[in-house]
């Protein structure tokens, strides 16, 4: 047979968005309903029949409702080869019905620890007779239909009113949607499990995501790619509304993420700022009085690598920050929120995505990253290091002055979000050049001064803002050279993490170039 009818349905969910119309149309074709707890009274009171599981097995749901479909009657109602002939004797002699439908989604674990529950009601929303059906349904495909995603409702339909049954390639689908399911969930449990009990390097880790999004290529064209997520509500690319432009493609969506976690840094509550971020380095940053003027600050730091670029801003965009920003070709803009006049002023740049995320993801919430290699997963927790001013140490003579210092920790903060080896010139609250992923720091250091002269002539400047600067190195210096490059370009303070075997090298030769040094005791590298 091509197509299998389905005469029995068994629905259990938590999540009844689209239950009653669908176990409606079911009933509407004659399946018989077959229900527990609360899914058996939703449809009760919508005016379905429905069968209590608990007539069937002849069991009362019992243990607070942890033990009602875990029986015979279920599982061999959704095991049974209806080709094999002592399967059907066994279902035969012992009463067992055929259930030709599974519908189940999942007691809302992931939802419950995102609410911030306690270890007792996190445990209490561990689903165990869900995804022992699930499974049981979906290795059974031959014959079984199971459905755990209420978008999936829609599919059921049409593939019955198409065919009066659903085909061997359908229910492989479903299946193979089932078991991703039910491996996400356990994924889910693992990692809440090893978190909740202190295990920061479990001996299994599993990791688990729900497409977002296919794609047209991945990094180049030649690549496959999709957008995966995993369900967090972190403010971000994830969990933005898109409100104008294309898709995003897989580099939008890196250097998106990169550029609002970068300008996440920088509260709104001590003022606008606004990161430009390109091939997933910072192209400029800096903060202002408005947050149009702290994006022309970050757009002069390179208006070269600006072009094509991903904007991210700490505030709500307005009209005149949005004129600014349409006045050259920009990627994509994120934010927590654009009003009315910026969202018209975008409306006529059709290729300009406008995100809005409705709030700044916590820059210091602990969370995990992972880096593919080879045969595994590097995993650790995300850079969320944050040294305050009390624990800078100055190492120098002198001491950077206030001005100086306010500069120092900017530029420390955007450091941390460029690729190593990673030089930062900072001045005035904006960044002047960015050195990043060189294989020498004294490269890097050369790159940034000389894209600070490059700023400069752009600008019309009498000379390169690298001069009264402050510099920033993600890690030590390891040789006096880098720090003497930074100062032959100008700059006057200099912060670093230190630790160094020849820190009182560099240390000596800062104090005689009369620079300004302090150490953080924290490095920030970026790979």
């Amino acid at each position: 047979m091509t197509h299998l009818p389905i005469r029995s349905a068994l629905i259990s969910v938590s999540d009844k968005t689209g239950l009653i119309d669908f176990a409606t149309a079911l009933a509407a074709r004659g399946v018989a309903l077959l229900s527990t707890g609360g899914t058996a009274k939703a449809l009760r009171e919508a005016g379905l029949s429905v069968r209590d599981v608990a007539e069937v097995t002849g069991f009362p749901e019992m243990m607070d409702g942890r033990v009602k479909t875990l029986h015979p009657m279920v599982h061999g109602g959704l095991l049974a080869l209806r080709d094999n002939h002592d399967h059907v004797a066994a279902m035969e002699t012992h009463g067992i019905g055929a259930i030709d439908l599974l519908v189940v989604n999942l007691y809302p674990f992931e939802a419950t620890v995102a609410s911030g529950a306690d270890y007792d009601d996190c445990i209490e929303n561990i689903d165990i007779g869900g995804p022992a059906m699930i499974r049981a349904a979906a290795k059974n495909h031959a014959f079984v239909t199971v459905v755990v995603d209420t978008e999936d409702y829609a599919d059921v339909l049409a593939e019955l009113a198409a065919h009066d049954g659903t085909s061997l390639g359908f229910r492989q689908r479903m299946a193979r949607t089932a078991y991703a399911r039910t491996a996400a969930y356990d994924a889910a449990v693992s990692t809440w499990m090893a978190a909740a009990h202190g295990d920061a390097t479990p001996r299994r880790r599993a990791f688990a995501g729900v497409l977002k999004q296919t794609m047209r290529y991945g990094e180049n064209p030649h690549q496959t790619a999709a957008f995966y997520v995993d369900g967090s509500a972190r403010p971000g690319v994830a969990t933005a509304r898109q409100h104008q432009g294309k898709e995003l493609s897989y580099n939008n969506i890196n250097d998106t993420d990169a550029a609002f976690e970068l300008v996440a840094e920088f509260a709104p509550a001590d003022g606008p700022a606004c990161a430009i971020i390109k091939h997933a380095n910072p192209s400029g940053v800096a903060r202002g009085a408005t947050l149009a003027e702290a994006y022309q600050k970050a757009f002069d730091c390179d208006r070269t690598s600006a072009f094509g670029g991903i904007v991210a801003l700490n505030m709500s965009l307005d009209g005149a920050t949005a004129e600014e920003i349409v006045k050259i070709f920009t990627e994509v803009v994120i934010a927590p929120d654009a009003d009315a006049d910026a969202r018209a002023i975008f409306a006529a740049k059709k290729n300009l995505r406008l995100l809005t995320t409705g709030a700044l993801p916590d820059p210091r919430q602990p969370t995990l990253a992972y880096k593919q290699v080879a045969g595994g997963l590097l995993v650790q927790d995300k850079d969320t290091g944050h040294v305050p001013q009390a624990d800078l140490r100055v190492v120098t003579k002198r001491a950077p002055s206030a001005a100086e210092m306010a500069d120092l920790r900017f530029a420390w903060t955007v450091a941390k979000h460029v690729k190593s080896n990673a030089i930062v010139y900072v001045k005035d609250g904006a960044t002047v050049g960015v050195g990043a992923g060189q294989m020498s720091r004294v490269d890097s250091s050369t790159i940034a001064a000389l894209k600070a002269g490059r700023m400069g002539a752009e600008l019309g400047l009498p000379d390169t803002p690298a001069k009264g600067s402050v510099v920033a190195s993600d890690a030590f210096f390891p040789f006096a050279d880098g720090l003497l490059a930074a100062a032959e370009a100008g700059a006057t303070a200099i912060i670093q993490p230190g630790g160094s075997m020849r820190d009182d090298e560099v240390i000596a030769a800062a104090d005689a170039a009369g620079l300004a040094m302090v150490f953080t005791g924290m490095r920030h590298f970026r790979h």
